[in-house]
Parts: structure tokens; sequence; C-alpha cells
């Protein structure tokens, strides 16, 4: 029988005054002119399907005149809030031209479409609860990944960029049996990777629906990159597998692909590449990132049974003793990080001194 590893739901945590003061700080905490519960009075809906005629659990909603016009204002001042500087010349060349709501999940978030009506180019936002769990999840992915992500927050709701990629599922089954043996090579690279990230960081069920492969073409072939999408899942769940993404059944194709393409020792290089960048980013980080992390030591973003369990459970897995110490789920991720960091300072210190 398959391992349960996820709770049923993940309740929503209330941002305090601490790491609301954070936000405003570094320009995340901004005035915006809609709220969630405002998109909650759409008076129908139908269901949006995909190319292939499936089911996408979005649904298009539509809104009475009157709301609809001042609806449609608020989300185009809140896109130029977002991607711009907030001004009111280009709002006559912006349409919405949809806003989805999902069912399916946790967030049960609003996905709108903007279209540039002189050029028909157009971009994705979101507009979610504001869940604190979820809001350390976006500044850790600023921070510590790769990647840059751009959000903003309101009181209860969230603003929240649209990540592009290809869905990691639909990359599985689509894309990934026509790629060549380098290109397999390389994402299983990507893949060793994105798990050792998640893992460290404490970004849980990563799934192959919560993040997206993102191609991008060099001159002579395609390179792949691996990113994180849903950050729902950052610190609540008490099982370290949770944190992992190789154990999830929807992942086990690129499991066995690592597993085919990859030495132990190529893994291991990859894994300690990852530390190694996640310790760097840490330290060039620093001021931002021990604000960050003060916030979470003071804050419960889970519950007190899953806390106990995740530091038994990585106490184990290291033997390090802080593990044991830690009574919020920002004490053990700060221990966890600082782990990684202390590592990589060693190897430096001793490398400096052969």
């Amino acid at each position: 029988m398959e391992e349960k590893l996820m709770s049923k739901k993940k309740p929503s945590f209330p941002i305090n005054d601490r790491f609301n003061r954070y936000l405003a700080k570094y320009n995340r905490n901004t005035k915006i002119p809609v709220f969630y519960d405002d998109l909650l009075r759409f008076s129908g809906s139908i269901v949006v399907y995909d190319q292939h005629d499936e089911d996408t659990f979005w649904v298009r909603c539509y809104y009475s005149d009157a709301d609809r016009t001042e609806i449609d204002y608020s989300l185009k001042k809140v896109y130029t809030i977002l991607h711009s500087d907030g001004g009111d010349e280009s709002l006559e060349f912006l349409n919405v031209d949809a806003i989805d709501y999902c069912t399916f999940g946790n967030s049960k978030p609003f996905r709108i479409k903007i279209r540039n009506i002189l050029n028909d180019s157009f971009i994705y936002f979101y507009v979610k609860k504001a869940d604190a769990s979820r809001l350390y999840g976006l500044e850790l992915e600023h921070l510590l990944s790769p990647h840059r992500i751009n959000f903003l927050v309101y009181k209860d709701t969230l603003i929240e960029e649209h990540i592009v990629g290809i869905p990691g599922d639909v990359f599985i089954e689509d894309h990934l049996p026509v790629c060549d043996l380098r290109a397999q090579t390389q994402i299983a690279k990507q893949f060793v990777k994105f798990n050792e990230r998640c893992t460290v960081r404490l970004l849980g069920d990563m799934r192959s629906y919560n993040y997206v492969v993102i191609p991008t073409h060099d001159f002579d072939h395609v390179e792949y990159q691996i990113r994180a999408i849903d950050f729902d899942q950052q610190c609540y769940e008490g099982k370290l597998k949770v944190y992992r993404p190789q154990f999830f059944k929807e992942n086990f194709t690129m499991v066995q692909l690592v597993a085919e393409k990859l030495e132990n020792s190529s893994i291991e290089q990859y894994r300690k590449e990852e530390r190694s960048l996640l310790a760097k980013r840490m330290i060039n980080t620093k001021s931002r990132y021990k604000e960050l992390i003060r916030c979470m030591i003071n804050d419960h973003v889970s519950s007190r049974e899953n806390v106990l369990e995740l530091r038994n459970q990585l106490y184990d897995f290291t033997n390090d003793m802080k593990f044991k110490r830690a009574s919020t789920m920002g004490q053990i991720l700060r221990t966890a990080l600082d782990f990684v960091k202390r590592n990589y300072e060693n190897v430096n210190m001793q490398r400096m001194l052969d």
C-alpha cells in the first residue's frame, strides 16, 4: 500500500505584524484596489477545457454588468502596480480577457488574463488568499533559488505573477519521451538539483503538477530548468518525505530517468553543487535572509505535532542536535539552512588552509 504523505487540508495562517513590516520594507506590501473576496461575487461560470477537451478544474467566471465594470478597472490597475509604476496612462489599452477560478487544491486562486489591445500580447497573474506560509515560501524562492519572483500582498489578498513553463505532468507525458539522450541526461541532472533544493529549504508537495519545466534555447542545444510554482506547503507537514519530490508517485518517471542516466557519483556531485549555491545565496543576501528567518522563527505556520515529527526525522537524518531543540518550523528551517551553510564554509576554509 502506498504511504500517505500529505495531510487532508492545510489551514491558512495569518500574517503577523512583524512579517507585515518585513513585507512593507521590501516593497511587497502595497495597497491594491481589489480583494480576493470581491472576485467571489461572480454570478455564473462555465468549465474551462484544455486542447484535448478534458476538464482543467478551472471555471470561467461571469459578473453582473455593474460588478464587471468595477472589477475590470481594479484588475487592470493591479496589473500596472505589479508590472509597472501603477500609473493610469496604459489602462485604456488593457483589457481583462478572462477571470478563471480554480476549483481544485488548497488556495482556490483566481487566474486573470490581461491583454494589450494594441498588439494582442497577454499576460496572466493570480489573485489568492494571503497565507503566511505561502508568503514565506515565495520569499525563500526569491532569495535562495536561481529565480526571482514578483508578488504583492495587501491585508488578506495576495497578487502573484504567473510563472511561465511547461507543467511537469504535461512535460513528463508529452515532451520527455521525444527528448534526445543528451536532453534526458540534462533533465535528470536538473531534477536532482531541484529535489535537493526543495529538501534543504523545506518546500513540500512538489508533485509533477506543482512545478514547471522551462526549456531555454541556446545556440546549439536546448537547456532545461525545473522551477516550483506552488508554495502552499512551505514548512507545514511533519514528514520529511513530503519535502523530497523523489517520493511522490507523480515523479516516478523522473526518478527512473535519474537512475538510468546518472551514476551515483554524478548525483552526489549535483547535490553538492546545489547545496553550495544555496549557501552562496544565503551569504549574498545575508541581511534580508536573516530578517526573513527571524520573522519565521517567531511565527507559527504549522501544528505542534508536525514540528515535533519533522525535527525528530531531521535529527535522525543529520544527527544534528540543534534540530532536537527547535520549537517552531522557522527554527527547524534555520537549522537546516545553517547546516548547509556551515558545511560550505568549513570546506572553503579547509581549501584555503591547504
